[in-house]
């Protein structure tokens, strides 16, 4: 099964947003360790609402505890830098999307262990044409993408 997992992730508010978008899909959620909230906390239940309690989750003490959990995985891994265009990726059913932490990402020990990395393209990246452009995509955002695209593509080519 598809899944989705969030290395280390610091913002409960995002973490509330893709567990929503986990339920959505039917897809369990992986949080690994250490987390920079509380599973308590009020802005993960506010963002989460009332659908966190039906949430399959499960947490995890650190990387390579996790990846014990999913041997017959490929570990996709979502970077705004150095990775192939997600719209060229063929996702398989029993893939892992790992995003990393909304402060610096992936660390390289663990892009170091995915299968493949991948990107969203985003026109409106900083160039000399548009210099105001976006620097990346929130946490919660590139992951409701990255669930979409995968989800999409899974479905039209079973």
């Amino acid at each position: 099964m598809l899944r989705v997992a969030l290395f280390e992730p610091r913002i409960p508010q995002n973490t509330g947003n893709i567990g929503r978008t986990c339920l959505a899909f039917n897809l369990p959620l992986d949080l690994i360790c250490p987390l920079g909230f509380s599973l308590e906390d009020k802005y993960l239940k506010r963002a989460g609402l009332d659908y966190w309690k039906h949430l399959d989750l499960s947490i995890h003490d650190n990387f390579d505890s996790y990846k014990q959990t999913i041997k017959n995985s490929r570990i996709i891994g979502f970077s705004k830098q150095g990775g192939d265009n997600m719209e060229d990726i063929d996702f398989n059913l029993n893939d892992t999307l790992i995003f990393g932490r909304e402060d610096n990402g992936l660390p390289e020990r663990i892009r170091s262990q995915c299968t493949l990395m991948a990107t969203i393209q985003m026109p409106g990246i900083t160039s000399s044409q548009n210099p105001y452009g976006v620097r990346s995509l929130n946490l919660s955002v590139a992951c409701g993408i990255a669930v979409y695209t995968a989800y999409k593509k899974l479905r039209f080519n079973q």
